[in-house]
């Protein structure tokens, strides 16, 4: 079995199938011998040990990652949009049967459909190390989903991950940092430098893990104008949240101004200061407004 954390066997590999980058797809493949093993542990360990295993990763480039969690987890079966790895893969998961990959794009594919076929009576978890520009789309595809997976853990560009795992209500939240918060515990496991990586990328990363809640932490009565106002509310962080979430919604600043004012928050409030219940609470109490 060659060792894929080698770049002069990786390149050998690359080589021999004619493979070559597309930066058009964000490819970097890990070559750091110690971040898979860890993200295969981090991801096993959210799953109950006295039930079958199974992985559902996410881009699986080389299959380093695939390897390792293939000796941890039952069954691993890996999403790979770029066809032109179905030969490197042949080749890295012929020593692993309890591996596979299916070839499509994540973010057409039904994951409900896959995951029933591929781990049926198997608790589950999502592992992968995705291209980062498709890293938020992605993890909210999963989450909006409602997946019957326990966790989500995954590699990320650090910056994203300090937004991701913030906490609703301090200066690093955003949009997405609340609907994760709604979805999941959010958490940052380690850092990788660009040296990881063939070709290392400009930036550094970050593995993070979502634990997938059973339920969302705050009563929220339209799932679909609480997102609304979030979205609306980060959309023009410099302005109040009264001004932003009037220009982006049809909501009366009237309206705005009395729900704050009975949470009992200034009309000159910035949605990064509030907390997630606070989010919430201004949803639920528009509604019957905007009904």
């Amino acid at each position: 079995m060659q060792n894929l954390a080698n770049i002069g066997a990786l390149r050998q590999l690359l080589d021999e199938a004619g493979f070559s980058f597309k930066k058009s797809l964000g490819q970097n493949f890990l070559i750091n011998p110690s971040v898979c093993p860890r993200m295969a542990q981090a991801a096993c360990d959210t799953l109950s040990p006295g039930r079958p295993q199974g992985i559902l990763e996410i881009g699986p480039g080389v299959g380093v990652l695939t390897v390792e969690l293939a000796r941890l987890a039952d069954k691993v079966t890996a999403v790979e949009l770029d066809e032109r790895l179905r030969p490197v893969l042949d080749k890295t998961l012929a020593g692993y049967p309890n591996a596979g990959v299916v070839f499509g794009d994540a973010m057409k594919l039904d994951l409900h459909d896959l995951i029933a076929r591929e781990f049926a009576g198997m608790d589950v978890a999502v592992c992968a190390n995705l291209p980062y520009y498709v890293t938020s789309p992605l993890l909210m595809r999963l989450l909006e989903s409602r997946l019957p997976v326990k966790s989500i853990t995954v590699m990320v560009q650090k910056e994203a991950a300090v937004r991701l795992c913030a906490d609703p209500g301090s200066r690093e939240a955003g949009a997405v940092t609340a609907a994760v918060a709604y979805y999941a515990q959010p958490r940052i496991l380690f850092t990788v430098s660009p040296g990881s990586f063939l070709p290392p990328p400009k930036v550094d990363s970050a593995v993070i893990q979502l634990q997938v809640r059973a339920q969302p932490p705050v009563p929220v009565t339209d799932e679909r104008a609480f997102f609304a106002l979030v979205r609306a509310a980060f959309a023009q962080r410099r302005k109040t949240l009264v001004n932003s979430v009037s220009a982006a919604l049809p909501a009366d600043k009237a309206v705005l101004l009395a729900a704050l004012e009975k949470l009992g928050l200034p009309a000159a409030v910035r949605a990064e200061k509030l907390t997630l219940e606070q989010l919430a609470a201004l949803s639920n109490l528009l509604q019957p407004a905007a009904g």
